[in-house]
This record gives C-alpha cells, structure tokens and sequence, in this order.
C-alpha cells in the first residue's frame, strides 16, 4: 500500500487500482479455469461443399468428462462435424479449440469409426504395445527392445482394462469376435490420451452393425474410458436408445443447424416428433409354404483358428406372403442362413427348397426362381462413379425376362450347360467385390454376365420406390460417392425394390439409417407386402423394427433356433440373454 501512495494520494484511488489488479488476475486465472472446464469450444463454425452448405454458423461447447451425443437425420452434418473435430476436415468460417488448442487435433483425439479393422495378427497386447511404442518414440510400430518391454507391457495391460480385453490379452487378434475387434482397435486409438492424460474421444457411428450383447459391451467401455481418464466423449448415432443410455447431453443437428441442445430424453422427443405413423398390414401371410428348410448343416473352419461355425440340422419353413424376421448375437450363422436361403451358398447337408425348386438343382428352373429373389448383403458395394439412375435401370435389366430369354439363345450360340449359365447368374446377387473375385479365380471377367444377360430396359418408373425410400429424383443424376452413408444404403435397398421381387431377402441393411428414415422404410415394405405378397426375410439387429414388422421371429445362436414364434416374445428373450441394458432401459415408442 505505502508505494502505491506515491502514485495514488488519494485513498479510493489505490482500491480502484487494487480492484483492476484483482479483476485482471482473476480474469486470467477464469481463462485458464475454462479452458481446463471446456475440452471442446465451437464458435460459428461453418463449412461449405461447393453450394451445399453442410454446417451452418454453428455454436457449443463441451465439458471435461462429458458425453456430448450429436443427434440428427443422414446429411444433417453430423460425420463432417467429427471430421473438423478430427482435424481432418478444414472449414470454411468460425473457431474451434480443443483442450486449449486452436490446430494440430489429431495429437489430443482419438476417433473410432465404425468399419476398422486394421490390426496386427499376433497376440492382442502387442497390438497396444506397438502403438505406444509408436507414440512415445514418434517411430513407426515396433516392438520394443527386452530391456523395455515390462513397462510397455504394463501400461498395454491398464489400456486392455479400459476397454475390457484384459482377459485376452494373449488371443491372436484375428481369431477376435466382431466386437472384441472394435474394443481392441478402440484401445488403440485411447493410447494417445492415454499417454498424455487429457484429450477427447470422437465415436462415429460405433458399433451400429453390432448385435446388442456387443452394443452393450462398447458403451459400457465408453463410460469406464470417460470416468477412469476423464476425458470428454463426443458420439454421433442413429440409435436414440445409444444417446439415451449413455450421454449427458446431446445437440440435435438439423440441415447443418443445431436445432436444440439439452437432456437426451428431450432432445430425441424433439428429433422423433415427425416420425410417421406405423402402417397397418392388410394382408395376413398364407397357409403355402413358400420356403422349406430341411435338415440344413453347413460348417466353417479357419486355419489355425478352428471351427467358426457349426449349424446343424436347421429345419423351418416360411409361409408365402409372411414377413419373418432371424435375430440372434453376431457370428452365430444368422447370414449364412440368408446366404443359403438364396442359393449363392450350398448346404453340406439337407434341403433348401424355395417355391417348388430345390436349391442344389442348377439350370433354367433355378435361374427364373433368381429372377424373382432380391438380394440384400450387409457388405453390400455401389459403384462409385455410376449414376444411380442407371445402377436401377441396369438392375431392373438383368433381372427381366428378356435377359433370360437372351441368355438361353446365347448360351446355346456358345454351348454353356444350363448348370454353367446358373453358376453364373447367382453371381449377380453377390456384393460387387466377391461377385469380381469369384470370376477373377474363374480366369473370367464381368464381360461375360453383360455378354449372357444384357439389361433390357422397356419401361422405366422409379417415383414410387425413390418417394418410399425418402430419396429425391435429383439422387438419379448423382453417382455413389457423391451420396452420404444413410442415403447410399437407401439406393442399395431402391436396386433390390425396383425389380419388384416375389421374395426379398435382407441382411442387416438398415445400420446406417435414422429412425425416422427407418420407418418409413419399415411402412414401405409393409406396402409391398400388401400390394404384391412379397415375402421378406429380414436381418436385424433393430428389435424394435423387428417387432414392429414381423409375423414370427426365430432367434439363433450358435448355429442353432433357439426360439421360434411371436415377435415380441423371442426379441424380449434376445434382449434378456445379450444383458442389453441400453435396450430394457431404454424403450423408443
């Protein structure tokens, strides 16, 4: 004070400077108190794709130790938003800092995607140990030397805790389930934050093509990594039921604009307040049995991994016209089952026999059969730079009358066995990628399926199943790469719709649509069932969908029905033996 008066003779002018001192410090001290609060701070952020504007002068912050949910419908901005977070993606205006910094995100995120895979085939601890061997040397992914190993050992097995693998942590990563592939892959991309103690984990989609027991298993994973590292947690999902379980808050984005930002509960009302009404079905299934399963087994083996699966004396039949649902935890044969169901596999054993044709009888009976049978893969492939317009049209093509009738002129003109010309029109219903590799091991090319069954096109009237499938008539000028993920796999189910099959057969192929866009799918197979008595096998891991637009569910597990009938009652039944707290928890009306 006595300083001060050499300068201030005035008593009040002294705490007037005092106070400007104080304010100043506290100012600062605030500054830094916030940056430490505020992992994530987005200011008017907006970024542009040519004249599409993907987010919008957007705004929010995010908590150490929060779980922010990022909610919205396919193109609502959700996945470009991770990528500016990342780093990335650049953008065009605003100001974003994470954990105090303003570039250089990708030291201080981890990001896990849905679809990686990528791992060393060796035990799975080595697959963290490499990592941070990586990261604290700035090197590439080596083992480190003897001398050093137990530290890094130690630390790998704190981070296989985390993520819930410590218990296998020897495995072979390759002979890893689906999920415990994601948990590992997750523990790697953690060892940064890990190593630095601070950071934020950026989930894209995780874990939408997981059956729910591996569902519960990854969320359970995001707390544990929340609450031991206190880092902040940012999730885009489809799934209301994963931001209800799991986050504190979420932001519902909407054309790139954030609509609302509050309590999860409040904030999927808001998000699922358009949704459609379920479409009541007219039709009832009938007393035809349209497919028969005799006595099916089939087996797969992996060298060096053993039996991967072993389905045994599977036996059930569909009724002509009924909606029946397979459920089941992942890797139990639930694919494989629609892979023989539509004969692009065959048995070891037993009978599939699919309106009057036994599967194992190739010829032209079993290619008019394929004609009427719509095929939808979960690996399912577009390719990229073809217009969807003429991916539908060359599709409603193939699987036309007049490309058969083609093909029976030109196989006899080039003297194919009917066996041969069915060997190859089963490819067809293949995912791309295999449908290439199988003809590539035949030393032929895709020549030969354009040569025997050229796409003839008389009419061609797409509206009602783009408007059924909430897809604009402008997506017919647009290639595959041009579209977002939710809206390539509408085109994909458009490719099989379009045909009007008389059975369609869907594996898993909704994991990437929004409930909203899933229920209006829902109601449009319902249609088609009614109009045309389409009989449909689906796939899902949705037991709400599943409920909704069934007659009978089977459920299966290790290659066997454990449970066959009401809907309702054997999706409850898989809720319960998955433990899929996320789904008893949290029901979506």
């Amino acid at each position: 004070m006595e300083p001060l008066k050499r300068f201030y003779p005035n008593r009040m002018d002294i705490v007037v400077h005092l106070k400007v001192i104080i304010k100043s410090t506290f100012l600062e001290h605030y500054k830094i108190i916030m940056v430490k609060i505020m992992s994530v701070i987005v200011k008017n952020l907006t970024k542009r794709y040519g004249e599409k504007v993907a987010l919008d002068n957007i705004s929010f912050e995010a908590k150490k130790g929060e779980i922010l949910g990022i909610v919205g419908r396919s193109g609502a901005g959700k996945t470009t938003l991770i990528r500016i977070l990342r780093g990335t993606e650049p953008y065009d205006e605003g100001y974003v800092e994470i954990c105090g910094r303003k570039d250089n995100f990708r030291e201080i995120t981890a990001i896990h995607l849905q679809r990686n895979f990528a791992l060393w085939a060796e035990p799975a601890i080595y697959n963290i140990i490499r990592k941070l061997y990586a990261i604290r040397n700035n090197s590439d992914e080596s083992l480190p030397l003897e001398d050093e190993w137990e530290e890094y050992e130690k630390d790998a097995l704190e981070i296989m805790k985390l993520v819930g693998l410590e218990h296998k942590k020897d495995a072979f990563s390759n002979i890893l389930s689906g999920g415990e592939k994601q948990r590992l892959i997750l523990g790697r991309q953690i060892a940064k934050i890990y190593e630095r103690g601070e950071g934020v984990l950026l989930l894209d989609e995780p874990a939408t093509m997981a059956c729910p027991a591996s569902k519960q298993m990854l969320l359970d994973v995001i707390k544990n990594i929340r609450d031991k590292l206190g880092i902040t947690v940012i999730i885009t999902s489809h799934l209301p039921e994963i931001h209800k379980y799991l986050c504190d808050r979420c932001i519902l984005l909407e054309e790139g604009k954030i609509k609302m930002d509050g309590k999860p509960e409040e904030v999927i009302e808001e998000f699922l307040k358009d949704m459609k009404e379920p479409y009541i079905r007219k039709r009832k299934p009938s007393e035809r049995d349209i497919i028969e399963v005799k006595n099916v087994s089939k087996r797969y083996y992996v060298v060096h991994g053993g039996e991967t699966l072993n389905m045994k004396n599977v036996s059930f039949t569909i009724k002509e016209g009924e909606i029946l649902s397979i459920i089941g935890p992942s890797g139990t044969g639930k694919s494989v089952l629609l892979r023989l169901l539509a004969g692009v596999e065959m048995p070891n054993s037993g009978d599939i026999i699919v309106d009057g044709i036994n599967l194992k009888d190739y010829g032209w009976e079993r290619i008019n059969l394929r004609r009427k049978i719509g095929v939808m893969h979960q690996e399912f492939s577009l390719s990229h730079y073809v217009k969807v317009e003429d991916l539908l049209k060359y599709r409603l093509g193939i699987k036309g009358e007049k490309a058969i009738a083609h093909a029976k002129l030109k196989a006899k003109e080039l003297g194919l066995s009917p066996k041969v010309v069915d060997s190859l029109y089963q490819l067809i219903d293949l995912p791309e990628e295999e449908m290439r590799n199988k003809l590539e091991k035949l030393g032929l090319s895709e020549n030969i399926i354009k040569l025997l069954f050229p796409a003839i096109v008389d009419e061609f009237k797409p509206k009602e199943v783009l408007d059924a499938l909430d897809l604009p008539e402008e997506v017919l000028q647009k290639t595959p790469a041009q579209l977002s993920g939710g809206e390539r796999v509408r085109v994909a189910m458009a490719l099989q719709l379009i045909t009007k099959p008389k059975i369609l057969l869907l594996d898993e192929p909704f994991g990437d649509l929004d409930p909203i866009t899933l229920r209006d799918v829902a109601n449009y197979l319902k249609k088609i069932n009614d109009e045309f008595g389409t009989t449909i096998v689906l796939i899902s891991h949705h037991v709400e969908l599943i409920k909704e637009i069934s007659d009978r569910a089977i459920l299966i597990d290790e290659g066997k029905i454990i449970l066959e009938g009401n809907p309702e009652e054997v999706c409850d039944e898989f809720i319960r033996r998955s433990n899929a707290k996320f789904l008893s928890e949290n029901k979506i009306n």
